[in-house]
């Protein structure tokens, strides 16, 4: 469904008016990362679950030169 480094849609926006966010950490609690202010949220997973609409583009299609706030994982 969604892996670390996707960047994802969320069913609300963000205060800043941007609804993309990157997914940077996976577990009981997911981190997102604000595609636009580049403003970390911790969510609970059920939670996430809840409020997650679709995977926009996974990791592997992600243009880093592109993307400001993008954090680059070396895998």
């Amino acid at each position: 469904m969604y892996e670390l480094g996707d960047l994802v849609q969320m069913k609300k926006p963000h205060a800043c008016q941007t609804n993309r966010f990157e997914i940077i950490r996976l577990g009981a609690d997911i981190k997102i990362k604000c595609m636009g202010c580049g403003h970390i949220v911790m969510i609970p997973r059920n939670n996430f679950s809840k409020k997650f609409k679709k995977v926009l583009l996974t990791s592997k299609e992600v243009d880093t030169s592109k993307e400001e706030h993008y954090l680059i994982i070396n895998k």
